[in-house]
């Protein structure tokens, strides 16, 4: 096993001819993605990894100053399309990752033949005539909050960000997930996202993109998708479900997968 892929966790399912890599988002991992994995692993062949960071990577691999920007893990993402040999693929990202695959597309884009973005944002924070869903101060809180006690942040964190009550078998998942992560890393990971700002490349996107976004979203604000859909250099489609929450695949997978199913399936350009 090389190093690319004993340090992210590499899993490849399934057989089909087509290529789908499956990326997280923050606090998670890639069991997010079970409740689609079984939809696809019949007709593609499926690659899941761990963000470098996430709770099931050896924290030792975490280098502080390469992923104080999103371009460390798009440079990790073109690395496991380069290990496994991968000349094309579906790039489906949830959260961060959403950009995170953009930025690889940008330098890459014969490796992608679309993007899925699963609320997505390339920017967090308010600015003049741009509305991220959060102040600077937001931003303050959240990360004194995470840095005084990650756990109790953990504890409140988890179930704002699914969308449901806390005894949910998916705040339970993101729970532990969260709480997987090291404190320090968590820390540096929330203010590397958070603080980030991709609308300046949005145009350079040439790949095909999907936008999926649930209509609640306590991250990303429904108005940010239709930022994304006017701003990207190439073909895009919103969609916008009638999910609650982030991570919408996880807390209401009988809504959320027929809907990626279908926008993995179909070509914009057809």
């Amino acid at each position: 096993m090389g190093i690319v892929e004993e340090a992210h966790n590499l899993r490849v399912l399934g057989s089909g001819q087509q290529v789908i890599v499956l990326a997280h988002g923050f606090g998670t991992d890639q069991s997010v993605w079970k409740h689609l994995v079984p939809h696809l692993v019949d007709d593609y062949r499926v690659v899941m990894y761990d963000n470098m960071g996430a709770g099931t990577t050896n924290p030792e691999y975490f280098d502080f100053e390469r992923y104080a920007t999103l371009e460390g893990y798009a440079y990790d993402l073109l690395a496991i399309l380069e290990e496994l040999r991968i000349g094309s693929c579906i790039f489906v990202g949830h959260s961060v990752s959403g950009m995170v695959g953009a930025i690889a597309a940008i330098t890459r884009p014969d490796l992608f033949t679309k993007l899925v973005m699963v609320g997505a944002s390339p920017r967090y924070l308010n600015d003049v005539d741009y509305y991220g869903g959060f102040e600077q101060e937001d931003l303050e809180q959240l990360f004194d909050a995470i840095r005084s006690n990650y756990k109790a942040w953990c504890s409140g964190f988890a179930p704002m960000a699914v969308g449901g009550d806390l005894d949910s078998v998916a705040v339970q998942e993101f729970s532990r997930t969260l709480f997987n992560m090291r404190p320090d890393i968590a820390l540096s990971v929330a203010q590397t996202i958070f603080q980030s700002d991709t609308r300046q490349i949005l145009h350079l996107i040439t790949v095909p993109c999907h936008i999926l976004q649930s209509v609640k979203d306590l991250a990303v604000p429904v108005v940010v998708t239709e930022y994304l859909h006017q701003n990207l250099g190439g073909e895009s489609i919103v969609e916008v479900m009638s999910s609650d929450g982030h991570l919408p695949q996880l807390s209401s997978p009988d809504i959320v997968i027929p809907v990626m199913l279908r926008h993995i399936r179909y070509d914009i350009a057809a």
